[in-house]
């Protein structure tokens, strides 16, 4: 578990920002973190996924609504969807 500095522990996520297999799905939590932390863990996991599977990133930082899908398309990976649910974004990633 760690700290994710706003009140919360959460058990998703350890340091080296490894995903967690949660119902199903490759989960990164990246609730708490700010630019450009975000996209620098989403690549960094990305690259150690197979081509075809599926992440879903959680984050609450504003501007993962612009960072995440910019670098989506400029790296060549999939963003299948991108919503706000309970105060914080969730997108699935599916690694090109």
């Amino acid at each position: 578990m760690y700290f994710n500095g706003k009140d919360q522990w959460c058990g998703v996520m350890d340091i080296w920002a490894k995903p967690r297999h949660i119902f199903g799905m490759e989960v990164l939590d990246a609730r708490g973190l700010m630019c450009p932390l975000p996209v620098l863990r989403l690549a960094k996991v990305l690259r150690g996924l197979d081509v075809g599977t599926q992440l879903t990133i959680w984050a609450d930082d504003p501007v993962a609504v612009i960072d995440i899908p910019h670098f989506c398309a400029e790296s060549g990976h999939a963003l299948l969807s991108q919503r706000e649910e309970n105060g914080f974004q969730i997108y699935i990633i599916e690694r090109k």
